[in-house]
């Protein structure tokens, strides 16, 4: 059975994350992780000191993931099963310990957290996961409903290296398990990307993805970012997939310009998978 990872710091933008994965689970029929990481908070002054103890941090979080799976529990009223794990140590590390057990259909993450740097990517929960893991992370932008279905999905490409850089067992997974639409979508300005082999680099793509049938869009605008947002949210995409290495995702660390990123500006959730 497929399973679905919902990462919480119980957050508004995580609950947002936590109404998505739980439709998207009923709809697929996949069972639901409840996810919560929780670290020790240390005061360093002259000599590091515990501020609570590991118990008292232990039994909290425990606590309110138990209150959270009562709730999902009550909505979904027995359609899928729930389960919910609390563990001590940073998310991105203990997210990957579990994945490698459990191999889920995705990990569904708030594109924005409690932790006040919602706009940067260095020390941001969600984009470090993107980062690190090698599952499928879904980002969920606050208040964004899953709806009755993904029934368009958008892959962003830059037609480069497409063999060796497009995760297609992901994307066929995701077209064939909702009976989506794939729609290719290739942000140029002005033939500025466009290089001797990209009329073979497509042609292979178009091998790989054939059984998916894709739909190709060539959009002109001078910002790949801004281009994607915009034709998904005129033509009713419901679902992004990018590889983070080819996006601002992972770039521009220190840049006031890195708060445009494909995940923060969309209105669309992205998912994010690896070459």
């Amino acid at each position: 059975m497929k399973t679905i990872i919902v990462a919480t710091d119980f957050s508004p933008a995580s609950n947002t994350a936590l109404h998505y994965g739980m439709d998207m689970a009923r709809m697929i029929n996949a069972s639901l992780l409840l996810f919560h990481a929780y670290q020790v908070p240390v005061s360093y002054s002259d000599t590091p000191i515990v501020l609570v103890s590991v118990d008292e941090l232990k039994h909290s979080a425990e606590q309110q993931l138990e209150k959270l799976k009562g709730e999902v529990e009550h909505i979904v009223s027995g359609s899928i099963k729930v389960y919910a794990e609390a563990r001590l140590g940073n998310t991105t590390d203990e997210l990957e310990t579990l994945c490698e057990k459990i191999n889920p259909f995705a990990i569904v993450m708030g594109a924005r957290g409690s932790s006040g740097i919602e706009t940067t990517i260095f020390g941001s929960t969600t984009l470090t996961s993107i980062r690190h893991l090698k599952w499928p992370v879904i980002t969920v932008p606050q208040g964004k409903e899953f709806g009755n279905a993904i029934r368009k999905v958008g892959f962003a490409c830059d037609f480069r290296e497409v063999v060796q850089t497009t995760p297609v067992d992901v994307i066929r997974n995701i077209v064939k398990t909702f009976s989506a639409e794939l729609h290719v979508l290739n942000v140029d300005h002005h033939e500025k990307h466009f290089r001797p082999d990209t009329p073979e680099q497509s042609a292979l793509l178009h091998t790989m993805l054939e059984d998916c049938k894709p739909v190709y869009h060539f959009i002109e605008h001078k910002d790949v970012e801004d281009g994607i947002n915009e034709f998904a949210e005129k033509n009713n995409i419901d679902l992004i997939v990018a590889i983070p290495k080819r996006h601002k995702l992972l770039q521009g660390l220190f840049k006031p310009s890195s708060t445009k990123q494909l995940v923060f500006q969309s209105h669309i959730p992205v998912l994010c998978i690896h070459e």
